[in-house]
């Protein structure tokens, strides 16, 4: 009389740990910097793609590449002096700031040009880009820090539109990631371990 109750409440606990696998799924990619310590430098890269969709353009012109100001959330990778030309787009919402830091120039600076400007919630492309097409960038701050650029650690995501993929700009500073199938994966498997304990002690 008491083993369908068991079986039931094994298939459950099952159902729960497959259910985990799938709901905790990794954030929709979209544009992503890491801002990282390598020796003396601090080393930015960036990678991903951008849908425009749901974003306003704001005015196509041109801007200093290379670039970031912690304190009013500005970071602009890629480009250079002889092919700054940008689209900025507004709309997005995010950290108004992600340290307390004034403006500095990198040292060297490549790639497509993206950027961000969390206080006015702009959002910058290369001229004439055709979203969701692949970017990626870079730039180093010699003889820098994160003390020095006054930038703190953490993850710092600006989102706009209806939540579709590559509408949302991720920065990462430091060790702090976007969850990755990882940690699903690691979830599943506690699940699993609970499930045979769980069948153990029912056997009892």
């Amino acid at each position: 009389m008491n083993a369908l109750p068991k079986k039931l409440l094994v298939l459950t606990f099952f159902g729960i740990a497959v259910t985990a696998l799938f709901s905790t799924r990794p954030a929709q990619a979209g544009y992503i910097v890491t801002l990282k310590q390598v020796g003396s430098d601090v080393v930015a890269t960036g990678s991903g793609a951008v849908d425009l969709t749901g974003l306003t353009l704001r005015v196509s012109g041109t801007l200093e590449p290379g670039v970031i100001t912690a304190n009013i959330g500005i970071i602009q990778i890629g480009g250079s002096l002889d092919n700054p030309f940008i689209d900025q787009y507004t709309g997005i919402t995010g950290p108004t700031n992600f340290g307390s830091g004034n403006t500095f120039e990198a040292s060297t600076n490549s790639g497509d040009f993206v950027g961000i400007f969390g206080l006015t919630g702009n959002i910058d492309v290369p001229h004439g880009y055709v979203s969701d097409t692949p970017l990626s960038d870079s730039m180093t701050f010699n003889n820098a820090t994160f003390s020095s650029l006054g930038v703190t650690p953490g993850t710092y995501e600006w989102t706009w539109g209806t939540g579709l993929p590559n509408q949302n700009f991720t920065l990462v500073i430091g060790g702090v990631g976007v969850p990755d199938g990882g940690s699903t994966v690691s979830l599943l498997g506690c699940g699993l371990l609970g499930l045979a304990a769980l069948r153990r002690k029912l056997r009892c």
